[in-house]
């Protein structure tokens, strides 16, 4: 277990940037979606760039458009999902979002081939049990907002799918700067025309995404590649955990006893269906 102990609290550290992110968002919810992601991805290219240009990869990568693919899907999902914070619980949020992976697994069936257990299909439907609980019980999450959400899980998963197409004939650094020099771009332009000013230390927060961002990707990156999947990838969900907690403690953001299971429900689900997938690559 002491071999996997700095992973661990590798994907820890990456969960708590993420969390940090969130808090972030939800803090300037009132500047449009397009401006937070601008401010999100400028700061991790610039990371992204110095590393890439030092270690003398090529920028471009090897399947430019695939990874543009990739690029728009997230970006996509991204501006969903900073949409979806605006108008429900953020903590509600974050772990519908988590439902990526079901739809990562279904398209991967779909395009790749892969196989899905049986046992799987369970825990898709233990996690389809946590949606509905938390629709039918939290009167804060309106039909608009979980449509949205499940869109943002959506193109999430269709950005693993491809991930997973790649493979490792890109170096990681360069899908993360392919994926955000997009955004940058796109969300620049589109920054033109839907400007706010940010106010102060709003400034200091926008900017400071970037950084805990590419924190958050490399060191999950290394967390993902120094044990097993089915080891590591549970710690991700602490996000979920965190994220209720801040949300909780800074902004007096409530859950009821029946959307915090709805929650746990999903979560596990989640988890379940890593352990299982990590056993099933074993065999």
């Amino acid at each position: 277990m002491t071999d996997h102990l700095q992973p661990i609290i590798f994907m820890l550290i990456a969960a708590l940037c993420f969390t940090v992110m969130n808090m972030i968002t939800l803090s300037v919810n009132h500047l449009p979606p397009f401006e937070i992601v601008f401010f999100r991805s400028i700061g991790t290219v610039v990371c992204a760039m110095f590393v890439l240009t030092r270690q003398g990869i090529p920028i471009l990568g090897n399947n430019p458009k695939i990874l543009m693919v990739r690029a728009l899907t997230g970006l996509t999902s991204m501006v969903l999902y900073y949409q979806a914070i605006r108008i429900m619980p953020l903590g509600t949020a974050a772990a519908l979002r988590y439902l990526s992976p079901f739809f990562a697994a279904g398209l991967a069936v779909i395009f790749l081939g892969e196989k899905v257990k049986k046992l799987q299909w369970l825990f898709l439907a233990a996690a389809f049990t946590g949606v509905v609980l938390l629709k039918g019980f939290d009167s804060r999450l309106s039909v608009i907002g979980l449509v949205i959400i499940l869109t943002s899980a959506f193109f999430s998963g269709v950005v693993y799918a491809i991930i997973r197409k790649i493979g490792n004939s890109e170096h990681p650094v360069v899908v993360v700067n392919y994926f955000l020099t997009v955004c940058t771009i796109i969300s620049g332009i589109i920054c033109l025309f839907y400007w706010q000013q940010p106010i102060g230390i709003e400034w200091i927060m926008l900017l400071s995404m970037g950084l805990l961002g590419y924190i958050a990707q490399v060191l999950m990156t290394k967390a993902m590649q120094a044990a097993e999947t089915n080891l590591i990838v549970p710690f991700k969900y602490a996000e979920v955990v965190f994220t209720i907690l801040f949300a909780w403690i800074i902004f007096g953001e409530q859950q009821s006893w029946v959307a915090l299971l709805g929650i746990l429900i999903i979560v596990v689900a989640l988890i379940g269906n890593v352990v299982v997938k990590g056993r099933k690559s074993k065999n």
